[in-house]
C-alpha cells in the first residue's frame, strides 16, 4: 500500500506524545524522519518513537528527498516561516493551530502557496475528523434540533509555567491563540458560515503579556456563538449546541480520548438521544485524511483559506478587547 513518508519539524510535546504515535498507527502514513535544533534531542526522539532517521536542522530535514510532507508542530511565530520554507523544498505541509500569528500573515501564507499548485497545505485542526463533531453536524443539517440558534464553548487548562511556550508573548502565547481558536473554528464548522460582528474581552497575565482568559460572542446572520478559554482555570471542556427543538452536547469535544469510546447526546421533546463512537485517534484519521489528498491529488479536507478566516475571527476578538467596541466583519 501506498504511503506518505513523513518528516517532523521540532522534538515538540505534541507531536512526540499525540501525533507521531497516532499516525504511526494510520493506512497512510509513515513517519520517515525527525528534526531538532539539537541533534541529540533528535537522536532520542527518533530513538523513542522507532524513526529511522533524524536532524539537527531542520534545514537538513527540509533537504532529504525520501520525505514528501512535513508535520509542522513549531510554536505559533514560527508556522508561516517554516511552511514557506517547507513548500519551497518541495514538501507538502499540515501545520499546526493556530496557522499564523495574524489574519495578514495567514493570507501571505495563502498568496505563497499559489506558487505551488502541486502542493498540499492544510491547518490541523484534527478535531474536526473525530466521528463525534461529524455526527453532531450531521445532526444540525437533518434538523434533529430545529434551527440552530446558539453555541456555548467553554475550554481551560492551569499552566502558570514560564518557561512554557503559551506563556510567551513574542511566540504567540496566550489562551486565544491555543484553544481559543478551536471554539471559534468550530462556531464557523457548525453554522457553515462566517461571524459578521465580533465582540471580545481579554484578561491579561501582567507578568506574561498574554491574555489568560478570553471570552468572546460571534454574531451570525442565524444565531451567535459564545466561548471562554482560559489557561489559568482548572482544567475542562464543554460544547452546547442549541436549536429551536432540541440541543447537542459534547462532553469532550477537543481532546477526545484515544483510548475509550467517546459519547455525544441530543436531546428533544421526544427523550435523550446517545450516540456512541468506537474508540479512534482523530490524529490517526487527520493524518490519513490529508495523505489521501495526496495520494489522490484531491483537494485537502480543509482548504486553507479556512485557516484565513478564523484568523480573523482571532485578530477581531483582539481588537474588540482593545476598543471595548463590536467589531463587524
Amino acid at each position: 500500500m501506498k504511503k506518505i513518508r513523513w518528516g517532523i519539524l521540532s522534538t515538540a510535546k505534541i507531536g512526540l506524545e499525540k501525533v507521531i504515535p497516532a499516525m504511526q498507527k494510520s493506512q497512510y502514513c509513515e513517519i520517515v524522519a525527525i528534526a531538532s535544533r539539537s541533534r541529540n534531542q533528535a537522536e532520542r526522539a527518533a530513538l523513542k518513537l522507532n524513526i529511522p532517521k533524524y536532524y539537527g536542522t531542520y534545514e537538513n530535514l527540509l533537504a532529504d528527498p525520501d520525505i514528501d510532507a512535513i508535520y509542522n508542530p513549531l510554536p505559533n511565530h514560527l508556522h508561516v516561516p517554516w511552511s514557506v520554507r517547507a513548500l519551497e523544498a518541495g514538501k507538502h505541509v499540515l501545520c499546526e493551530k493556530p496557522i499564523a500569528l495574524s489574519a495578514e500573515e495567514a493570507e501571505a501564507l495563502l498568496n505563497t502557496t499559489q506558487r505551488y499548485p502541486q502542493l498540499k497545505i492544510m491547518e490541523a485542526f484534527m478535531y474536526r475528523f473525530h466521528p463525534q463533531w461529524l455526527h453532531a453536524k450531521s445532526w444540525i443539517e437533518e434538523g434533529k434540533i430545529g434551527e440552530l440558534r446558539t453555541i456555548q464553548s467553554f475550554f481551560s487548562y492551569y499552566n502558570i509555567d514560564p518557561d512554557n511556550i503559551r506563556n510567551k508573548a513574542d511566540m504567540g502565547g496566550g489562551g486565544l491563540m491555543d484553544i481559543g481558536c478551536y471554539s471559534i473554528s468550530l462556531s464557523r464548522f457548525l453554522f457553515n458560515s462566517e461571524p459578521n460582528q465580533v465582540t471580545g474581552m481579554l484578561d491579561m497575565d501582567p507578568r506574561f503579556q498574554t491574555d489568560r482568559m478570553a471570552s468572546g460572542i460571534l454574531k451570525f446572520q442565524n444565531g451567535t456563538s459564545l466561548f471562554t478559554c482560559s489557561t489559568q482555570i482548572d482544567s475542562y471542556q464543554r460544547v452546547h449546541i442549541f436549536g429551536t427543538r432540541g440541543h447537542i452536547e459534547i462532553k469532550i469535544p477537543f481532546n477526545a480520548p484515544n483510548d475509550q469510546p467517546c459519547h455525544i447526546y441530543l436531546q428533544t421533546c421526544s427523550g435523550m438521544e446517545k450516540a456512541t463512537f468506537e474508540i479512534c485517534d482523530q490524529y490517526t484519521l487527520q493524518g490519513d485524511q490529508f495523505s489521501l489528498s495526496i495520494l489522490n491529488n484531491t483537494g485537502v479536507p480543509t482548504p486553507l483559506v479556512d485557516a484565513v478566516f478564523n484568523m480573523r475571527v482571532i485578530d477581531a476578538v483582539r481588537q474588540s478587547s482593545n476598543t471595548l467596541l463590536t467589531v463587524t466583519l
